[in-house]
């Protein structure tokens, strides 16, 4: 097994007055020659989006979005003709194919919005843009990881246009976890979104993160009530 470390303050940050964002890989301005990506996971963006400000319409191709809310209320408008909102317990995933524009604004004239933004590569180019969200209920990741985003096109899961599976868990304090690797050859990029978590002598604190490849399986244990996302892509 092999491990890469991305401490959370080792992240590029902007801070831009409507959004203060931390980026685990290079983007926008920010670029580090060792954290451009990890296999096919792209970016993994940390956004803080002040009252009533947001992203305008822009455009993106070839590339899987995947939105994971943490607070507030989010406001989505894209060229598909899709207009709506997204609020915590919910997730969005869009496969942005041949190309689409789009807009996200915090919905809430006075509490700030709070999300994760990733990317990843597709597995086909140039497929029609694609739009979903649905919501998950919290319950069912108490203690065990409950799978929302994968290859596999499922009444349970969100699809995505790639070998990907994306994970959430909430474990109770002392709490030991195997994971087994969904994909072969797939690696896994684990972050902290609260709590703390050890694994293979390393301590992992909120928004800490660890990449993990080359094996089939692997165990932590989470030191605190901890709320954890696994990102499991093709390493090539």
């Amino acid at each position: 097994m092999k491990t890469i470390l991305y401490p959370a303050n080792e992240r590029g940050h902007a801070n831009h007055d409507w959004i203060d964002t931390y980026h685990s890989f290079s983007f926008a301005n920010w670029y580090d020659e060792n954290k451009i990506n990890f296999g096919l996971l792209r970016v993994l963006n940390d956004d803080t989006i002040a009252p009533a400000m947001g992203f305008g319409m822009h455009p993106h191709d070839n590339m899987e979005i995947i939105t994971i809310p943490l607070q507030g209320i989010l406001e989505h408008k894209d060229s598909m003709g899709h207009i709506g909102q997204i609020k915590p317990g919910e997730i969005q995933a869009m496969s942005a194919g041949t190309g689409i524009h789009h807009s996200e604004y915090n919905g809430s004239k006075t509490e700030e919005a709070k999300l994760f933004q990733i990317w990843i590569f597709p597995k086909v180019k140039n497929i029609n843009p694609r739009y979903d969200q649905r919501k998950f209920n919290s319950s069912d990741r108490i203690n065990k990881f409950q799978l929302i985003v994968s290859p596999e096109k499922s009444e349970k899961t969100m699809w995505i246009n790639q070998d990907a599976y994306f994970s959430l868990g909430n474990f109770e304090r002392n709490k030991s976890v195997d994971y087994t690797i969904q994909h072969k050859g797939n690696g896994a990029y684990m972050m902290v979104i609260e709590g703390e978590m050890e694994i293979s002598g390393e301590k992992l604190t909120r928004r800490d993160a660890i990449g993990i490849y080359d094996t089939d399986k692997f165990s932590f244990r989470a030191n605190s009530d901890s709320e954890i996302l696994v990102i499991e892509v093709p390493m090539k």
